[in-house]
């Protein structure tokens, strides 16, 4: 990396940590740190769902996966864009109104144990512990990714590449909380948007245009062109399954709760949908273009920056082919610009690390310090164990993601089916259903959460080969409706879902 690119991108995460700083005199107690205090805009909700959901697989990931195996993947952005959106239709105005009539509840497990009216606990005491788990891998994956870019751009070590990733990130989610995730989500979602813009749009004009870019590819693989040649109706399934997920993820659900109103969430759905769409476009397209490119252009300078090109079939193909978007914010631009792209990259990463290390953070603060061992605890003592948190976490995940042949995407699709399977169903039935019970929730959670387990770890082969949230959704949706048709909330809890139910349709 030349000393510009690196001034740059140093500048970039000085502005980062300086959020953090400005943030810390913000917050002032676990409602602050935790959820900003309910002040969110659309804008800032918005983008920083969406950069926060994200996370180092849209830069990273993404490309890597049409680059190597061609349009077969996109049905995974297709899924992704239908679940976002449905998301943002069916769950963010229902769940800021409910969870503020509900106690003023301020994380998904406080939501939990408030609306079934659980005074044992074991409801949010579970749901924590599935965040906690889940979130570890989640967390790691972003440290994965962080590794890799610190690893190509500097010459580090794997090692080294990711503590000065966790540090940074870290830094400024120990300060700043929950205002300072938002706020440097919200900027980094719009740098990675207009990264994911501008860098295909050049490597199309390098090549001479769109119709080149096809020609070279049909000539590398026709199949790279089709979405569904060589492509089984499991894969497609699979792939479209990645939208159910969106209805379980902590990190982007806190970003509902967190609005000003809920009067601001059509606006803050088309702000996310337009942004989630151009951005995928933006992934697979330059995934697309960058085998043509790398096969057809003369790339010998990326040995200069830590990038393998090697030889596969007679053509030069990068032999980590998530590094694309590294790959052409190296070939095509400006040191300055190339800087810039590599901070898009990191933005990417932490926008989706430090939501993580947030939620996490406060299901041990609120849901397991609070509700269990110190009901009486300040707020001030209640942020302080939420950032002892932070960093506790933050290194159970380093030591995961140490081996250096960790693989982001796998880590992300375990992570983000666990989520999807144990959370979605439960969270929308309640939202929507007025017969669900307690022990309906506690059962659909461990069926969700232990089939995501079971399923891709013990099973494999045939049927198993589906990706393991669709059967976890679904087998979760059955064990809730089943149990809680067994019993019936009672009278106080059926009088609050018509309350939430009322103040959603007058917003």
């Amino acid at each position: 990396m030349g000393l510009t690119t690196l001034i740059t991108f140093i500048v970039y995460l000085i502005a980062m940590l300086a959020i953090g700083v400005i943030m810390y005199y913000r917050t002032n107690n676990l409602s602050d740190y935790v959820l900003g205090g309910r002040s969110l805009g659309p804008g800032v909700a918005a983008l920083s769902a969406g950069a926060s959901d994200m996370s180092g697989w849209l830069l990273l990931g993404l490309p890597g996966a049409i680059y190597a195996t061609g349009m077969s993947e996109a049905w995974m952005a297709v899924g992704l864009a239908i679940g976002a959106y449905l998301n943002w239709q069916f769950v963010a105005k229902r769940l800021r109104v409910y969870t503020e009539v509900s106690n003023n509840s301020i994380t998904i497990p406080d939501f939990l144990e408030n609306r079934f009216r659980d005074k044992s606990h074991i409801l949010r005491v579970l749901s924590a512990l599935v965040i906690l788990l889940f979130f570890t891998f989640y967390t790691s994956s972003g440290m994965v990714a962080g590794a890799k870019l610190f690893e190509a751009s500097f010459g580090l070590s794997y090692q080294t590449a990711l503590w000065i990733g966790a540090i940074v990130v870290v830094g400024y989610t120990l300060l700043g909380g929950f205002l300072a995730v938002a706020w440097t989500d919200f900027i980094q979602g719009l740098l990675m948007f207009l990264a994911l813009i501008v860098v295909p749009i050049v490597a199309l004009t390098q090549m001479g245009g769109w119709e080149s870019a096809v020609q070279a590819v049909g000539e590398i693989d026709p199949t790279h062109l089709n979405m569904v040649q060589g492509i089984g109706i499991i894969a497609i399934l699979s792939s479209l399954a990645w939208g159910l997920g969106y209805f379980g993820q902590p990190h982007i659900l806190v970003r509902f709760m967190a609005l000003r109103s809920a009067k601001d969430v059509p606006k803050a759905r088309l702000i996310g949908t337009v942004w989630m769409v151009l951005g995928l476009y933006g992934a697979i397209f330059t995934g697309f273009v960058g085998l043509a490119f790398i096969s057809t252009q003369d790339v010998s300078v990326l040995s200069g920056f830590g990038i393998q090109v090697v030889e596969e079939n007679g053509l030069q193909v990068l032999a980590d082919p998530e590094k694309i978007f590294i790959a052409f914010s190296q070939l095509l631009f400006h040191p300055v610009i190339a800087g810039i792209l590599l901070a898009a990259i990191l933005s990417a990463i932490m926008s989706t690390i430090d939501s993580q290390l947030l939620v996490s953070s406060s299901a041990v603060a609120e849901d397991f310090y609070k509700a269990i061992f110190r009901k009486k605890a300040s707020e001030v003592e209640l942020v302080w164990i939420g950032r002892i948190a932070t960093v506790v976490i933050a290194l159970i995940a380093v030591i995961i993601a140490m081996n250096p042949d960790s693989s982001v995407l796998d880590l992300v699709s375990y992570a983000w089916a666990g989520f999807g399977a144990a959370f979605g169903p439960l969270i929308l039935l309640s939202l929507f259903w007025k017969g669900i019970t307690r022990n309906g929730a506690l059962v659909g959670i461990l069926v969700g959460a232990v089939t995501v387990i079971v399923w891709g770890d013990v099973l494999s082969g045939g049927i198993f080969d589906l990706y393991e949230l669709l059967p976890g959704f679904l087998f979760s949706l059955i064990a809730i409706v089943v149990v809680s048709l067994l019993g019936r909330p009672d009278s106080e809890i059926e009088a609050e879902f018509d309350q939430a139910a009322k103040i959603s349709k007058e917003n």
